[in-house]
């Protein structure tokens, strides 16, 4: 199992981020980024919402930084770590589009975008973009069989129901030869769609009991990612053995990846927080991505 970071900042959950996030800034961002980037965890995150009605933020938040853009800035920061949308809505976007503008950050960072999609849930922000709801299920399966052939190639083509092209060029594309594909959801389909389509599941909302429950009747492939986090923030300094029982309960309930939030009185706390955590991790066993001497990976 390996440790990714849900980054603070950029998405600010009611109840479920410090006081200090309000007000910070890119400064604060790539500090945090840079820290766990040098320390060797695995991934950092963003999510996407491009308008939350307001009605619908109290709920769901208001706050949520663009992806592309903040990766975009993170990349110039870090040269190890992972970034991982969390997730990227495919009803909102072409395939072409998402295939360019990540594919861009995928050449950018170094071949280091882990490109996590959603099917989406809010129909509010769906009907404001214009984007089709009710076979939003359907699009998103096209979606990503769309984005395995226009992703990694320069000259493309699909064809599909709702989405059909050929004979185009997208330039810059992505450098990995298969950039990982993560579904994020909360059911049975959505694993079904990731094992499908994609490279690994990130369930959010259920009891660890029932991902389990879920993982055993599912026939996972070699190398197929399962990104868990616990339910609530680690606090690696001033509670360590809570954060070392939190790190096992994901572990034995299959994680391959856990990704978790980590609690903070500010951005120079969350980095002492990242450096505890890495040891409790390496404590039980748990790799980092440490640089070799030449600084090289």
């Amino acid at each position: 199992m390996r440790i990714g970071i849900v980054t603070p900042v950029v998405v600010q959950l009611p109840g479920s981020h410090d006081e200090w996030e309000r007000e910070a800034g890119i400064d604060q961002l790539a500090l945090i980024a840079a820290t766990a980037d040098r320390l060797g965890f695995h991934h950092l995150t963003c999510s996407e919402h491009v308008a939350v009605p307001a009605e619908d933020a109290a709920q769901r938040g208001g706050t949520y930084w663009d992806p592309l853009a903040t990766f975009g800035n993170l990349a110039a920061h870090t040269g190890r770590i992972r970034l991982a949308t969390q997730v990227v809505v495919l009803g909102y976007h072409h395939p072409l589009a998402i295939a360019k503008r990540y594919g861009t950050l995928d050449r950018l960072s170094g071949g280091r975008l882990v490109l996590g999609v959603g099917v989406g849930s809010l129909r509010a922000e769906f009907d404001l973009l214009g984007a089709p709801f009710d076979d939003r299920g359907a699009r998103a399966d096209e979606a990503m069989r769309a984005l395995r052939a226009c992703l990694s190639a320069r000259e493309v083509a699909f064809h599909g129901e709702f989405y059909d092209f050929d004979d185009v060029v997208v330039e810059p594309h992505a450098v990995q030869d298969e950039v990982p594909m993560w579904v994020g959801g909360r059911t049975r389909r959505s694993l079904r769609r990731a094992l499908t389509h994609g490279n690994g599941w990130v369930p959010f909302g259920l009891p660890l009991a029932e991902i389990s429950a879920l993982l055993a009747r599912a026939d996972l492939p070699a190398g197929f990612d399962v990104v868990l986090g616990p339910n609530r923030a680690l606090d690696p300094i001033g509670a360590a053995a809570s954060a070392a029982r939190a790190l096992d309960r994901l572990r034995e309930a299959g994680a391959t990846v856990a990704g978790v939030r980590i609690t903070a009185a500010s951005a120079e706390h969350y980095c002492e927080q990242l450096a505890a955590l890495r040891e409790i991790g390496r404590e039980r066993g748990i790799p980092f991505d440490d640089a070799r001497s030449d600084g090289t990976r």
